[in-house]
């Protein structure tokens, strides 16, 4: 059945029948690239996280007045370098916890890793 459409072609037009086997795509753009793990940052991350943590509960104490008075004066710089390093550490330890559980939405491609 011909379509109404169809417009008859030119004889002098010149074409070449493609092949049936190529469909345009490359067997390797659908294998699975492989997952690698950047354990140094995710190191990182957790050292960060412990440090932080630690300054911060040093800092409250001394603002509490738990540690002698004579370490008042560095209070407030213990406490802005624990949260310096408290909330990458943190946020960073949080993904590497859900990308490597397996969350949708988590990747280790979201932990920057200066390893490549």
């Amino acid at each position: 059945m011909v379509r109404k459409d169809a417009q008859v072609s030119s004889p002098s037009a010149r074409y070449q029948r493609l092949s049936q086997d190529d469909d345009g795509f490359v067997d390797a753009q659908f294998k699975p690239r492989i997952k690698s793990i950047p354990w140094r940052a995710i190191s990182y991350a957790l050292l960060l996280f412990a440090a932080g943590t630690l300054l911060l509960v040093v800092g409250s104490l001394l603002v509490t007045g738990y540690l002698e008075e004579k370490y008042a004066d560095r209070t407030w710089p213990v406490i802005i370098l624990g949260l310096l390093m408290f909330i990458p550490g943190a946020y960073h330890s949080y993904l590497a916890y859900y990308a490597f559980q397996g969350y949708e939405g988590y990747s280790f491609d979201d932990i920057p890793s200066y390893d490549d």
